[in-house]
């Protein structure tokens, strides 16, 4: 027996009301609350290009090194002169906050912070100055002394090179980029380290110091070495050799590998003079 459902005109069966809730429920946007914008705005901006993350600018820096900078020979006397444009860009880097910056923007403004204060250290006692360890006292070392301007703080070579750099970027090479005004250290780098170039500057600087014979050479079975190497040993994984084979110039790399079995390492000593006039 067939048993007939009557509805009224504008009255939906109960199996239409069941359709049309679920069509309404599949429909409906979602509501988010300002959490979920909040994830939405950080998602977008981690796939910003590294291009539109904030710059430092560094032109100020780039422009004194270019002028008195020549192949680590440094012009204090120039600097001296110039050394309101030198206190614009320690005021630009002053006002930076580093962790406004990418990872490798960041390693850069640390690099070029702690050489642009080394310099101004030595500005301020120069001509006297003949080297930065004049600046050190007995309890003291100029490294530890508080004078770097940095985020609305004042904090010391010592913590941007042992307190951030070392211990946040892991990288070894940055001995070589970091320069403390002696002639014993890796040459000042002609131009500002930069995030978006700073894998090849800090190649460049690192072959450029293994490959110096005043600093590393090699005479019958004896590997002369910079004390760096010894002082930071353990940045350089235990292998001082093997770190300098890897970026030593062919002829180099050739005498250190085949004398590598009976190769004796000695450090040599560490010359603090001034490097510059």
């Amino acid at each position: 027996m067939r048993i007939r459902i009557k509805a009224t005109r504008g009255e939906p069966l109960e199996t239409d009301r069941k359709k049309e809730k679920t069509m309404t429920a599949n429909n409906k946007l979602p509501t988010f609350n300002k959490f979920s914008y909040c994830l939405i705005f950080m998602g977008l901006i981690f796939l910003l290009p590294l291009s539109a993350w904030p710059a430092v600018d560094h032109q100020i820096f780039a422009d004194l090194l270019s002028e008195y900078n020549a192949d680590g020979h440094v012009d204090y006397a120039g600097f001296k002169h110039d050394e309101g444009r030198l206190d614009a860009y320690l005021e630009t880097l002053a006002k930076i906050d580093p962790a406004s910056l990418t990872r490798n923007q960041r390693f850069a403004f640390y690099v070029n912070a702690y050489n642009a204060w080394t310099i101004k250290l030595i500005l301020s006692r120069y001509p006297e100055v003949t080297s930065i360890k004049e600046f050190g006292s007995l309890f003291k070392s100029p490294w530890k002394q508080k004078f770097v301007k940095i985020g609305g703080e004042t904090i010391t070579l010592d913590h941007i090179e042992h307190g951030i750099l070392r211990p946040e970027f892991k990288d070894s090479r940055v001995h070589f980029a970091v320069n403390c005004a002696s002639r014993g250290c890796p040459q000042l780098h002609g131009e500002p380290f930069t995030g978006a170039q700073l894998d090849v500057q800090l190649n460049t600087v690192t072959r450029r110091f293994i490959n110096d014979p005043r600093l590393n050479r090699i005479e019958d079975n004896t590997l002369y070495v910079s004390s760096i190497f010894k002082w930071f040993n353990e940045d350089f994984n235990d292998d001082n050799i093997g770190f300098m084979e890897r970026y030593a110039a062919p002829a180099f790399k050739d005498a250190i590998t085949s004398r590598r079995p009976s190769l004796k390492i000695k450090y040599l000593d560490y010359d603090w003079s001034l490097n510059g006039n």
